[in-house]
């Protein structure tokens, strides 16, 4: 290599600035092998040809250079898609008002550039109990941590998604906010908390803060948007939204959990035909449902209200009993309700329980909705009643299939929920729904909901490893059929656990097929209850530690999918562990080794 070469070791030469050079690993970070192909040899025709970049790409690296203008660079931590969506529309939208900006996932995101921020939004989901969500842990821990710069001339915003039936409503928008803050930022809008229903709140604060900005902007001539990282790619149009669900026939719930089983666990088939909808192995397919007609009868009653009195909800006027069927959310409960239903009903008791958190939290947690009207039941005008219940929100749900197999198909892999308490029998909203109450040959209103979060790698020959007990077999279901269509050279590896093995081994013939045929590798299965010691999937990864961090060394992708407060974590404590123990490092080394494997993409879960 020259002495004039441009690159060694990665660093910038004579040819490129050091500023330019930050900005293209910036703008590549997250992209896979093949889009790092295709940008190779698109980068190779400009300059074979002589021409310049794309005015767009030059009239933003102008601005920055020169520090001429302004950026507002938007960062989304999503795990679901929601934060990323509302970020997408945050861009259109500023880009509409003539503000150039920047959109970057947090994972690709160097934390130690908000140094550099002058304009900065954030949109942030919270994950689990008060955490962040992957993809925005490594920015989370920085701004938190000593090693995080001041910036006392750093222009703000944070919107915050979470769901106010956790403790820790929108904890990690919280975070930002007051982290910032004390890193000598100003808030340029008032932070704003969003619950389950939140794209109304998400759509004022959106336009509150482009007006907020446009003095500061008012100079810039042209508005720049530009999507870096994984959000390089155009998002293509979706046909089907969560607005603007497809109408699609259920064709089969079948029980594939044992007759003596203590879970009922169902594979639903769900027909797309003639809908062009795609999905990837991966995604999430978002389920809008309706609630129980006897439920719906016993609230009216219990209220002292009639089915068809006339209530408004979103601005659209119908009936008490439709709005309760198909509008309003009945089965989960919140804090938000009790409060609300206590003003409609001047409730002593419930005033009493609003004042003590712990005592509202416990009371919560094995309740809903007609639970709470049971135990205070009162005469409430149908449209008070309609006003303390939220909007009823798609519950998703990791898909179980690949197209490449099941075409114009698409299969869930769902627990049905259903138990006994407080004398009355309980569902779940929508698993009630398409297990029971729906017949084959129904109805149901489906979207896609798309997870980048959770792919396979680009390269067929990378090996991987699954870790999903109960319905976390899922997306791996979708995995291994499609790495089966692939005709992947690839190691696979699951680990899978469940109760009983006669009564709970999803999809074993299946499972058993793929041992047989080569393409899974290796299969490790933790039956909690078939011996007196119970033993769950993290106890199997420590046992094959030494040949699990022998795969990682290869260059392994590891995925988790199931309970995200107990299992994910007692996985990644054994991953960490087995980091320590087999690759001889110490905790920090372990930390950092598994961080690294997270923003490489190669550790990713899905979990809830």
């Amino acid at each position: 290599m020259s002495a004039n070469s441009n690159q060694i070791n990665g660093a910038p030469g004579p040819i490129i600035s050091e500023p330019q050079w930050n900005a293209i690993t910036q703008a590549i970070a997250g992209l896979n092998a093949q889009q790092l192909s295709w940008v190779s040899g698109y980068l190779a025709g400009l300059a074979a040809s002589g021409q310049a970049l794309p005015q767009a790409a030059t009239a933003i690296a102008g601005a920055q250079a020169a520090g001429d203008a302004p950026v507002l660079t938007i960062l989304y931590g999503s795990q679901t898609g929601n934060a990323k969506g509302v970020a997408q529309t945050l861009q259109a939208k500023v880009e509409a008002a003539g503000i150039t900006s920047k959109l970057l996932s947090m994972a690709d995101y160097k934390p130690r550039q908000i140094k550099a921020e002058t304009h900065l939004a954030i949109v942030a989901s919270t994950h689990g109990e008060g955490e962040p969500p992957d993809d925005a842990i490594e920015l989370h821990e920085f701004v938190g941590s000593k090693k995080a710069p001041k910036n006392p001339g750093l222009k703000y915003a944070v919107l915050s998604l979470g769901d106010s039936s956790y403790e820790f409503f929108c904890q990690t928008g919280k975070d930002f906010d007051e982290r910032l803050a004390s890193l000598g930022g100003k808030a340029v809008v008032p932070r704003v908390d969003c619950d389950v229903d939140y794209e109304n709140e998400a759509q004022a604060w959106c336009e509150k803060l482009i007006e907020s900005l446009k003095g500061d902007f008012a100079g810039s001539n042209t508005a720049v948007a530009v999507q870096q990282g994984s959000a390089v790619q155009a998002v293509a149009a979706q046909t089907y939204t969560k607005k603007a669900p497809y109408t699609a026939t259920l064709l089969t719930s079948q029980k594939i959990t044992g007759r003596d089983s203590v879970k009922d666990i169902r594979h639903i088939e769900i027909s797309l035909e003639d809908s062009g909808i795609q999905y990837q192995a991966g995604d999430a397919l978002g389920v809008w449902f309706k609630n129980d007609s006897a439920l719906v009868e016993e609230l009216i009653g219990l209220i002292e209200a009639n089915a068809d009195d006339s209530v408004e909800v979103d601005g659209q006027s119908l009936t008490l009993a439709d709005a309760l069927m198909s509008k309003l959310e009945l089965t989960l409960s919140y804090p938000g309700f009790i409060k609300a239903y206590q003003e409609a009903t001047g409730s002593e008791a419930l005033a009493a329980l609003l004042e003590d958190k712990a005592a509202l939290r416990e009371y919560l947690a094995d309740r809903q909705i007609a639970d709470i009207v049971r135990d205070y039941p009162a005469a409430v005008a149908a449209q008070a009643f309609v006003n303390a219940c939220r909007p009823i929100t798609p519950r998703l749900y990791s898909i179980a299939s690949s197209q490449s197999e099941v075409e114009d198909e698409v299969h869930l892999t769902i627990a049905h929920v259903d138990y006994d308490a407080f004398g009355k029998r309980h569902q779940g909203g929508a698993s009630g729904y398409l297990c029971e109450r729906l017949e084959e040959g129904g109805e149901v209103e489906v979207f896609v909901e798309p997870n980048d979060n959770f792919r396979l790698p680009a390269n067929p020959d990378t090996p991987v490893i699954m870790i999903g007990p109960g319905t976390g077999i899922a997306p791996f279901r979708s995995f291994m059929q499609e790495r089966d269509a692939q005709g992947a050279e690839g190691k696979n590896w699951l680990f899978f656990g469940n109760p009983n093995f006669t009564q709970d081994f999803l999809y074993q013939v299946e499972w058993q097929a793929y041992v047989k045929s080569g393409l899974l590798s290796r299969i490790s299965l933790a039956f909690s209850r078939d011996q007196a010691e119970k033993i769950y999937v993290q106890q199997r990864l420590l046992e094959e530690g030494k040949d699990v961090f022998a795969w990682l060394e290869e260059g392994a992708h590891v995925y988790v999918c199931g309970d995200a407060n107990r299992m994910a974590k007692d996985v990644e404590n054994a991953l960490l562990d087995i980091i320590k123990t087999h690759g001889n490092k110490d905790e920090s080394d372990a930390k950092a080794y598994l961080l690294a494997l997270r923003k490489a993409k190669r550790y990713q879960k899905d979990v809830y």
